[in-house]
């Protein structure tokens, strides 16, 4: 009996112990170690497969068809016209435009060969009508002390060196503004980018009232006559390009600025999805449909697989981004990860303390860290139940 409640007490006190130990030390708790790896970014639509691929065709520009050249399944070439529109007022607003650069560039030509030397000459006259005018004090001055002229005279001569001192400060300031750097070169050439900026515009405009083909290919639909009005995103024609298959897909518009020429991509058909194949970003839909809040995209298929066919829907996996040896962790260790100051729990001397951090990338569950950890640092998961300066003891781990 003795023995038992000797046992029981031995029980006691490691139990007692025990409890010390968790409440000095605190809980023991399984922390993610930081550590480098390398980090993706990707961004996930489905959309269908065109095989050929085709492009819609359509005005820039509001206007009246003068010409169709082209018909429906006729073979056309990269730049040849297909729509051709009434041009007249393009045409007149590109000579206004042109005329207008050919006066700026007049004025800045008359500044450097005509004002320009006026003004020089301009000051040397001002120059020695003030070097005349004093002269005509002095000897004013050496009269009036002979007592040959009066007040009167003197005065006058004084006033006249203060006009042609003014004429001379005036002379300079016309010469300042007519050289390399001055205000009236400055406002000349100004005018002058101004007109040819507006020539460029003009001449751009004019060659939107030709619609032509984007590349070679087939027309395989044709939606416009002579006479008719169009406007800009409507559809004119549909032309399918020789060559590979491609895939048009629906982002949501919230990816548009991930979004870039050339990136690289997996797609799988959803009738074969264990099957994937690669595919390449080659365009991105200048305009976003409204209704829908997305922006279409399409991607070059350079090796399709056999079993693709026509407005097949596929999913697509575009990588828009990617690091090498980040110093990343995962998503469900951040707290305010949204806001402008996100923040981790982090083991430092056996409690949890608060840290800043800076983010990058983000990944499929993880997020790049570019300032406020380094490899090797311990975090505490939210499911430990440790708050901000709780004791703890780490039991290392990765993510």
């Amino acid at each position: 009996m003795r023995a038992v409640y000797l046992g029981a007490g031995l029980a006691v006190a490691a139990l007692l112990a025990w409890q010390g130990s968790v409440l000095l030390l605190g809980p023991r708790v399984q922390t993610v170690g930081v550590a480098p790896r390398d980090l993706v970014r990707s961004v996930v639509a489905t959309g269908r497969v065109e095989a050929p691929h085709r492009v819609d065709v359509g005005a820039q520009i509001v206007g009246t068809v003068l010409r169709v050249p082209v018909d429906e399944g006729q073979t056309v070439k990269a730049g040849q016209p297909l729509v051709e529109l009434d041009d007249g007022e393009l045409r007149a607003a590109a000579r206004e435009a042109d005329v207008a650069v050919a006066q700026a560039r007049a004025r800045l030509r008359q500044l450097q060969e005509v004002q320009r030397p006026v003004a020089v000459q301009g000051l040397r006259q001002a120059q020695a009508t003030l070097d005349n005018a004093r002269a005509t004090q002095r000897r004013q001055e050496e009269l009036f002390a002979q007592g040959y002229v009066g007040q009167a005279a003197l005065d006058d001569a004084r006033k006249s060196v203060e006009l042609a001192d003014a004429q001379l400060g005036a002379a300079r300031k016309q010469l300042e503004s007519a050289q390399p750097g001055g205000s009236d070169v400055a406002i000349a050439a100004a005018a002058l980018a101004q007109a040819q900026a507006n020539a460029e515009m003009a001449q751009a405009r004019l060659r939107y009232a030709t619609v032509s083909a984007p590349v070679d290919g087939v027309l395989i639909s044709r939606d416009v006559e002579r006479g008719d009005v169009v406007q800009p995103g409507k559809t004119l024609m549909v032309l399918s390009p020789a060559g590979e298959t491609q895939l048009v897909v629906q982002f949501d518009e919230k990816n548009l600025g991930l979004l870039a020429l050339g990136q690289k991509a997996l797609a799988s058909a959803d009738a074969f999805a264990d099957q994937r194949f690669a595919a390449e970003l080659t365009y991105i839909n200048p305009g976003v449909d409204v209704q829908r809040g997305s922006v279409e995209v399409k991607l070059r298929v350079p090796t399709p697989p056999a079993y693709l066919r026509q407005d097949m829907t596929v999913s697509v996996d575009v990588e828009v981004a990617r690091r090498a040896h980040a110093l990343a962790v995962p998503v469900d260790l951040l707290h305010d990860a949204e806001t402008a100051k996100p923040w981790v729990l982090k083991v430092d001397a056996g409690h949890a303390r608060r840290q800043p951090v800076r983010l990058g990338l983000r990944g499929t569950g993880l997020v790049e860290v570019l300032d406020g950890l380094k490899p090797g640092d311990q975090l505490v998961p939210a499911s430990a139940g440790v708050s901000e300066g709780g004791r703890l003891r780490a039991a290392g781990g990765t993510p």
